[in-house]
């Protein structure tokens, strides 16, 4: 049954990397919200006051290096067992012990690692548009180096500190918009057209936006708030999450191809290029995520997933937390 809940509520809570900004709504067994690149707390707007309504503590975080959550200066501040531990700390802040973990995009990954490593504060996962994929296989700079052929694969062009930067930051609220865009079902390029998430030589990820194709999911408003988060912060902090991706490959070796264990749920989207890419993860679930509740893929959905399609996954989402163990 849904109930009246307070207005969202604003705060900072000491972490290992020094504060996490993060917003809560409602009371209730702690749900904790874990966005991905390039977004914010912002991204969940549409689903706090739907947990809260549903009886939950609605928690939704600034990954470290976003809004108003620190920022540390070094690049391996920024590695997944350090973000993992943030998040312990939110809980643990909160008063509470336990919390279901539920992510999108890096998200997603940061939700796994935390459930992987820390079984014992987060009893359940759920993971939007980016699969689970265990640790495993060849260092992460020489796979995503072997991608594209003559052009480089977007993970590689980030690798760089300053050169991603030097595209993004002059425009923030264009590069965004254009970039939404891009992952979105309703704006994104059309088959057969050059993909986005690849730079030819010499260019930049910019080139392959849509240009002046805002999708419906996002208001001038809305990419207003977006766009002054990270013209107030840069987008580094943003981008030091993939120039960690063989740190994390190597500190997570005793992990090499482990399972996660608690009641999960996956929701990707059809038109995602995370869900395709990654179609042989998802058919590994059955290994790799044993105790999967349910498996989505939203037809004509895009990679914003918990934007684009709002309605439809605060259903699935509070009909599988309703299921969930109390």
């Amino acid at each position: 049954m849904s109930r009246h809940v307070a207005e969202t509520a604003h705060r900072l809570i000491q972490s290992p990397g020094g504060r996490i900004h993060l917003v809560e709504q409602g009371t209730g067994p702690l749900v904790l919200l874990v966005h991905g690149f390039p977004e914010s707390w912002y991204s969940w707007r549409h689903q706090l006051p739907v947990l809260a309504a549903a009886g939950y503590r609605a928690v939704a975080i600034d990954v470290r290096g976003y809004g108003r959550s620190s920022k540390p200066a070094a690049t391996d501040a920024y590695r997944m067992l350090d973000l993992v531990e943030d998040n312990v700390a939110v809980v643990h802040a909160l008063g509470e012990e336990s919390a279901v973990v539920i992510g999108h995009d890096w998200g997603a990954t940061i939700a796994a690692n935390s459930a992987l490593l820390r079984p014992e504060v987060f009893r359940a996962v759920g993971l939007l548009s980016v699969p689970y994929t265990p640790r495993g296989g060849p260092r992460p700079s020489e796979l995503f180096a072997r991608m594209g052929g003559d052009e480089e694969f977007y993970v590689s062009y980030f690798q760089e500190p300053g050169r991603a930067e030097a595209e993004m930051e002059p425009d923030v609220r264009g590069w965004l918009a254009g970039f939404y865009a891009a992952l979105s079902a309703d704006t994104m390029p059309a088959t057969g057209a050059p993909d986005p998430h690849f730079v030819g030589k010499g260019g930049t990820l910019r080139d392959r936006f849509p240009v002046g194709r805002q999708p419906a999911w996002l208001s001038d408003e809305e990419l207003d708030v977006y766009a002054g988060e990270f013209e107030r912060t840069g987008m580094t902090g943003a981008l030091a999450r993939y120039r960690n991706m063989d740190r994390d490959w190597e500190d997570l070796a005793d992990f090499d191809g482990a399972p996660i264990t608690q009641p999960a749920l996956f929701i990707g989207g059809g038109l995602d290029a995370s869900t395709t890419w990654l179609a042989d993860a998802i058919k590994a679930y059955p290994v790799t995520l044993p105790g999967l509740v349910d498996s989505h893929l939203l037809d004509d959905c895009g990679h914003w997933i918990q934007q684009e399609r709002a309605a439809e996954v605060n259903r699935l989402l509070t009909d599988w937390l309703a299921a969930l163990p109390a």
